[in-house]
Parts: C-alpha cells; sequence; structure tokens
C-alpha cells in the first residue's frame, strides 16, 4: 500500500555534511586546532572554500597553510577529530533531514548516503540512526574519482541496483551539486553554510524542514518529463 498518490524516484542519494547532519561546524573546529597546531591561523572563510570537497584536495589546501604533514596523514587526523566530536556533543541533523528520511523508508524507497567523508565517518553517523535508514553507504574512499566528478553519484546507483536517472540527490555544496547534476540524477540544492544558485539544480531549498516524498516525487517526474521519459 502506499501512502502517496504522487510518483516516487527509485532512490534518493544523500550528501551527509551539512545535507543529513550538520557536521560542518566540527570540521571548522577541526581544522582551526590542526592549522593552530602548527602556529598558524584559519579563518572560517577559508574553511566555508573547502566545503563539500573532497578530504585530499582539502588537505593539500591546509598543507599551504603550513600545515607540515602528509595528505593521508591530514585526512586520518581530521576525521579523527570530527569523530569524537560525534561521539562528545552526539549527531546533529538537518532540520527535517530525518524525518524525511523516515517517511521514504517507510515508502519502501531506496536509499544511499554518498559523501566524500571517510566511509567509517559516515558509517558512525549511519549507525546513530534509530532505526534502518540506508541501503548503502559510500565515503570518498570508496571511489576513485571524488565530487564534483559524477563517480559517487553514479557509485551510489549503482550501489543500489538503479538508474541514475531514477534517482534524487539533496546537496548542500556548490562541489557536490556540480557532481550530482552531471550524474543525471535529479538533483536538489538544500542551502545551508554556501549559496547554490546557478549550478544546475532541479531547486533550490532552504530547507529539509516539511518537506515530503511528495516533493522529491514532484521533482523527479518533472527531470523524467523533460527528459522524455
Amino acid at each position: 500500500m502506499t501512502l502517496t498518490d504522487i510518483a516516487l524516484p527509485a532512490a534518493v542519494l544523500w550528501d551527509m555534511d551539512g545535507t543529513l547532519v550538520d557536521t560542518e561546524p566540527y570540521w571548522i573546529a577541526a581544522e582551526k586546532r590542526l592549522v593552530a597546531s602548527f602556529g598558524r591561523s584559519w579563518t572560517d572563510e577559508q574553511s566555508l572554500q573547502l566545503v563539500g570537497n573532497d578530504l585530499e584536495g582539502s588537505a593539500a589546501v591546509l598543507q599551504a597553510a603550513g600545515v607540515a604533514m602528509p595528505v593521508a596523514a591530514i585526512v586520518e587526523r581530521l576525521t579523527d577529530e570530527v569523530i569524537a566530536q560525534l561521539a562528545e556533543h552526539g549527531v546533529p541533523f538537518r532540520p527535517g533531514a530525518k524525518e524525511l528520511l523516515a517517511s521514504l523508508r517507510a515508502l519502501g524507497v531506496k536509499t544511499a548516503i554518498v559523501t566524500m567523508s571517510r566511509h567509517r565517518m559516515a558509517q558512525r553517523v549511519v549507525d546513530a540512526i534509530d532505526f534502518d535508514a540506508f541501503d548503502a553507504v559510500l565515503g570518498g574512499d570508496d571511489v576513485e574519482r571524488p565530487k564534483p566528478f559524477p563517480d559517487p553519484y553514479l557509485a551510489g546507483a549503482a550501489a543500489l541496483g538503479v538508474d541514475i536517472r531514477d534517482c534524487v540527490a539533496l546537496e548542500d555544496s556548490p562541489t557536490g551539486l556540480t557532481s550530482a547534476v552531471a550524474s543525471g540524477a535529479a538533483s536538489i540544492g538544500v542551502e545551508h553554510l554556501v549559496p547554490l544558485a546557478g549550478i544546475g539544480a532541479r531547486e533550490v531549498w532552504k530547507s529539509l524542514a516539511g518537506r515530503t516524498p511528495d516533493d522529491l516525487g514532484r521533482v523527479w517526474g518533472a527531470a523524467r518529463s523533460e527528459d522524455g521519459a
């Protein structure tokens, strides 16, 4: 039995940091502490330039800012610090995200996390959800080419066994949204810390609060109609 009269996508692909959970402040704090440990300063504005980027690319930027560590070591150090903050402060879900996710699951829609964070961190977030929330979890270390390449979202659809054109993608960063759009998913921008205009999203929302599976179905249906499906 269906709870909606609107046709729904086969799957919804979720970015994690900034879209599903509000962990960006945790990353910013970790970056500041790391740079400060080398006697340098790091601003919020600099952190915002890294939102949505792959961790290796961000590590290279931090090296240029004075962090004298190998890229891999920087990535693992930042990941460890953010996981520690999750353990101390809890998992801060974005407004409406958990509710929308639960509604999708109740309707049998497949879901996957597609994030540039490490798989081990994404799994920590999934483990904090009190229902069976995701069919697949893809971290930045699970794909060869990161966002803004389409590979992560294509891999997410493949992991679920669905056509990318039958997916909706939810993203909060320009880098991630570029990846989602390039993949062919019906892409929705959910603004958080940075603007998303002009990147090609089907729609840009201010929040997921109050959003329902019907809203996703409407966007997906419009995309398929334009594609002639």
